[in-house]
């Protein structure tokens, strides 16, 4: 399993990059990796999650995209400060899948 240096959240394999499945951040596979992975043939398939990553899934809310002026976009909440600091929101616009964030400060 690999965690984005970026935001923290969990990194899917897909051609030879990690992708990070929340902000898009990507980094090369390496030997040292892949050497950590580990699989077991003895998994149900009952207890398999597949994640088809991107943003199916996430609730839609009123926000204007800075890149395309669209005003709808996917949003989801993310704990990336201390823990006495307000959640940081982050948006992924419906049409153009431009992303950026919002925090309290």
């Amino acid at each position: 399993m690999e965690f984005c240096d970026e935001c923290g959240s969990m990194m899917q394999a897909e051609d030879g990059m990690w992708t990070c499945t929340q902000c898009g951040h990507e980094k090369p596979r390496n030997a040292e990796t892949e050497a950590q992975m580990v699989t077991t043939q003895s998994q149900e398939e009952s207890e398999i999650i597949e994640s088809g990553g991107g943003s199916s899934g996430l609730p839609t809310t009123s926000a204007n995209c800075p890149e395309c002026d669209n005003d709808t976009a996917y949003w989801y909440m993310q704990q990336i400060r201390a823990a006495d600091e307000s959640e940081t929101r982050f948006f992924v616009c419906t049409e153009c899948e431009h992303k950026w964030r919002e925090d309290d400060h």
